[in-house]
């Protein structure tokens, strides 16, 4: 993307022409998003299924991006309301960056880019255009200054990518993946590529890129961008990742047929956009509720496991100028705060009324629900979660007055829950298939490039979950669960009167745990007797601090917790 209307900020965008398009092929104004409504009083609506046991896609997560150069970077407090979890936190689990032209550029979103990995962000890049030595100049149906990547630096072209990823890596950041190139087909402001040469290049050069690769990230998820990727099995085979804007794509447009025949292996991430335009306050209500549908129709109809906005900070964005949460923010909070790396969208009834939009969500035992009711009266909803009982239900709430606000706990009673859904509204459920207490905020944290030696040490014995001890540390250690595998979130709490430079956590994994990539640490062995160590970012820890690392494991049905653990020899409290 390039400039917008919401003031001077250089280089950021600028092309009328774009929201010309924009407005002719479909950016929804509000009047129409909101003129099928229900009557004043409270409606009933169909029954919601819910069936945890059909598994849909894996969620990667839900962000936005920091663009520097063009729109300044984040303060640290933004970077922890952007991608914390807590009451007032966005939640976001994914950032987007830029590649830079020249070496000269790699730092300039290094820091908010260390804070995000430091919370358990996944961090990926794309390219705006290839150092200028790598580039010409030719005549695209008039455009006489158009830009493409010489056919002779394609090589040198993944050397740099390779460069930029190896600089952040080298300071604290693995990138998950690296795209090609940002919006080749509406290129009139940086690079063009033609599907032909994109083809070629994953074909022949990106077998050497050192990360994983995404293309084509293409304007409005133009098919005849990416079928040519997912018909060629060689280009296919150094592709990791299929990546889509969704700038006016029509809810017609969102499934994709030939992604599900070919794309087995592949991860499906939408990668920018922002909805429904750039022209108005992000706190506009209710048009910031078709964020909401926006999202569930990305989510549902198209099965795309990543959800990432344009500028995180911006006067249309997730968060306003002053660093607090718009309302388009809390609606995509709705998601992303609950929503976590690692859980599986399962079949829910997906519209059981009019203006009503369902879908749902499951991490081992727990079950998220995010319904939206877009109509100007109440609605009163059921939801039925097949092979469920009876559990305690959280839940949190948006609409005109509220944002992400939490409501009274409520219950289900063997599988079934009948709910009000407020007029205007997005709500989120939370609960347990076992009957136990939903988490409050659930805190997957996504996979990050693993960094642990590949050894392992015998097993040990099952453990009960943590207690007590004594020492100048504490530890928390949150698991979320699935059928085969966890995430585990570990904050360390510096509780000592002294500086700590340097640390180890030791810890002993049940048996039947092993580790498969962590992130924060680095991990040795990756079962048995565990020792995580700091990394060169996060090596200090001053009286009061806290370090969050964590890990992803897999498990063959013992999901027991550590019992205890240490910091540098000396046993930690575990809270």
């Amino acid at each position: 993307m390039t400039h917008d209307q919401n003031g001077p900020v250089s280089g950021e965008r600028r092309a009328l022409s774009r929201r010309s398009v924009l407005t002719t092929i479909g950016a929804v104004p509000v009047i129409t998003a909101t003129s099928a409504v229900l009557g004043a009083t409270e409606a009933s609506a169909a029954t919601a299924t819910v069936n945890p046991s059909a598994q849909r896609q894996t969620i990667k997560g839900f962000g936005g991006m920091t663009h520097a150069a063009w729109a300044g970077d984040l303060t640290a407090t933004q970077r922890d309301t952007a991608f914390q979890t807590g009451e007032g936190k966005l939640g976001f689990s994914i950032l987007r960056i830029p590649v830079g032209e020249s070496q000269a550029d790699f730092g300039r979103d290094l820091a908010t880019a260390k804070r995000a990995v430091e919370l358990g962000v996944t961090v990926f890049a794309s390219p705006w255009n290839p150092p200028a030595s790598m580039i010409e100049t030719f005549n695209r149906s008039g455009q006489t200054n158009a830009k493409r990547l010489r056919y002779d630096q394609y090589a040198a072209y993944a050397t740099h990518l390779n460069s930029f990823s190896t600089y952040m890596k080298n300071n604290g950041v693995n990138l998950y993946a690296i795209s090609v190139q940002n919006e080749p087909d509406y290129a009139h402001d940086w690079t063009w590529w033609t599907s032909t040469e994109m083809v070629k290049f994953l074909r022949e050069n990106a077998g050497s890129i050192n990360t994983r690769v995404m293309a084509p990230e293409s304007f409005q998820y133009v098919k005849s961008m990416s079928d040519p990727i997912l018909n060629d099995a060689t280009a296919l085979a150094n592709t990791d990742i299929i990546g889509a804007h969704l700038y006016g794509t029509s809810y017609s447009n969102f499934p994709y047929p030939l992604f599900k025949q070919k794309g087995a292996g592949k991860e499906l991430w939408m990668t920018e956009v922002y909805y429904p335009n750039s022209t108005d306050s992000a706190d506009t209500w209710p048009q910031a509720l078709d964020v909401g549908e926006h999202m569930h129709r990305a989510m549902v109809e198209a099965e795309f496991q990543a959800y990432v906005w344009w500028y995180i900070r911006r006067s249309y964005g997730p968060m306003r100028e002053d660093g607090q949460l718009s309302k388009r923010g809390a609606i995509m909070a709705q998601f992303a705060r609950f929503v976590r790396p690692g859980y599986v969208r399962i079949d829910a009834t997906a519209n059981p009324a009019t203006n009503v939009y369902v879908s749902a969500y499951r991490s081992g035992d727990t079950v998220v629900i995010v319904a939206i009711n877009k109509n100007t009266s109440a609605v009163s909803q059921q939801f039925s979660v097949a092979g469920a009982g009876s559990a305690g239900v959280s839940s949190w709430v948006t609409d005109g007055s509220r944002n992400v606000a939490p409501q009274a706990a409520t219950t289900m009673s063997n599988g079934s829950l009948t709910v009000t859904l407020p007029a205007r509204s997005m709500t989120t459920y939370v609960t347990s298939l076992s009957g136990s207490s939903p988490s409050a905020t659930p805190t997957v944290t996504p996979t990050v490039t693993p960094s642990q030696s590949p050894s392992q040490s015998p097993s040990q014995s099952p453990s009960q979950s943590p207690t007590g001890g004594t020492g100048a540390a504490r530890v928390a250690y949150t698991m979320n669960s699935w059928s085969n595998g966890f995430t585990a979130s570990i904050s360390i709490t510096n509780t000592g009167s002294s500086t700590i430079n340097g640390w180890t956590l030791a810890f002993t994994l049940p048996s039947g745990q092993t580790i498969t990539s962590g992130w924060n640490a680095t991990y040795s062995p990756s079962s048995g007797q565990v020792s995580a160590r700091n990394v060169d970012y996060n090596g200090t820890l001053a009286p009061g601090a806290t370090v969050d690392i964590g890990f992803q494991a897999s498990h063959t049905g013992n999901t027991s917790k550590p019992t205890s653990f240490t910091l540098n020899g000396v046993p930690c409290t575990v809270v």
